[in-house]
């Protein structure tokens, strides 16, 4: 059966590894281990990447890409169907079956209304209800943390800039919002901005010490950035908080191997192993 290495399937796609990354750590997709234990991607594998990055195209996050996909795979035998069509309407995921079109994240269906005559399309718009005021007299969010976390994520398709902002204004009214400081994260990283993730997980991390996944993706933008020690410590720091976490200590194997240390990471690699078998 054919595999495809990482290195393909970015070249393949034109995929960033942080997408396939969180595909696979949400469980969409589960590419097997080579003899070196790099990811071998199947043809389906493929097929569901090539969906995930079509979406990425049309503006969706990838956060809700992950998400989307997740929530399909109570539909296939454990994971998203390849022969449903996922697709993009506006800000929002979509699946078309034999029943009609239907939104993935609300399991709401689609009318569509350029099919709809005017006085059809009024009646429906008519029915629409009306949105709470959450806003203060400038149209901002009255420092509700969960409003603004909201407005960041309508605003990343869009304006990620604004969506930047609005996260900065969630964890400034709750410094211990986690989902925020996990979006803005990767918000930059999306944006090549490492850096400036890497910053921002720091911050984070003064609030929240004890959140492995803030330590885990410090440890992905560190790498993007080009500090591989730095990141191995935030691995590290990972697994001490969650010893069970795989993939923390996948990534740390492969960097103490980088780095030329490799006794540790044959532990890291039999941690992984006894965590993650390999088929």
């Amino acid at each position: 059966m054919q595999s495809y290495s990482m290195r393909e399937v970015q070249a393949l796609l034109g995929i960033s590894r942080t997408v396939v990354t969180a595909l696979i750590a949400a469980g969409v997709i589960a590419p097997r281990r080579g003899a070196r234990h790099e990811y071998r991607f199947s043809f389906q594998d493929v097929v569901l990447l090539r969906t995930a990055q079509s979406l990425r195209d049309a503006g969706i996050p990838a956060r809700q890409v992950t998400r989307s996909l997740r929530r399909l795979q109570g539909l296939g035998e454990g994971r998203p169907p390849t022969g449903l069509r996922v697709t993009a309407v506006g800000g929002d995921v979509t699946v078309q079956d034999r029943h009609g079109r239907w939104h993935v994240d609300s399991g709401q269906f689609v009318l569509d209304l350029d099919a709809l005559s005017d006085s059809a399309r009024a009646a429906v718009l008519e029915l629409r209800r009306p949105e709470r005021d959450t806003r203060d007299a400038a149209g901002n969010p009255n420092d509700n943390p969960a409003a603004w976390f909201e407005r960041a994520v309508a605003l990343e398709r869009t304006d990620p800039a604004r969506a930047e902002d609005a996260y900065l204004r969630a964890v400034s009214a709750a410094p211990d919002y986690l989902d925020a400081w996990l979006n803005l994260g990767c918000l930059l990283c999306d944006q090549g901005r490492f850096a400036d993730a890497a910053q921002r997980y720091g911050d984070a991390l003064a609030h929240l010490p004890d959140q492995p996944l803030l330590h885990f993706n410090l440890g992905v933008a560190l790498e993007d950035l080009g500090a591989p020690r730095a990141a191995l410590a935030s691995y590290h720091a990972c697994i001490d908080l969650a010893p069970e976490f795989a993939d923390a200590h996948y990534n740390a194997a492969r960097l103490h191997e980088e780095l030329g240390d490799p006794h540790r990471a044959i532990r890291h690699y039999n941690q992984y192993r006894r965590l993650e078998p390999v088929d």
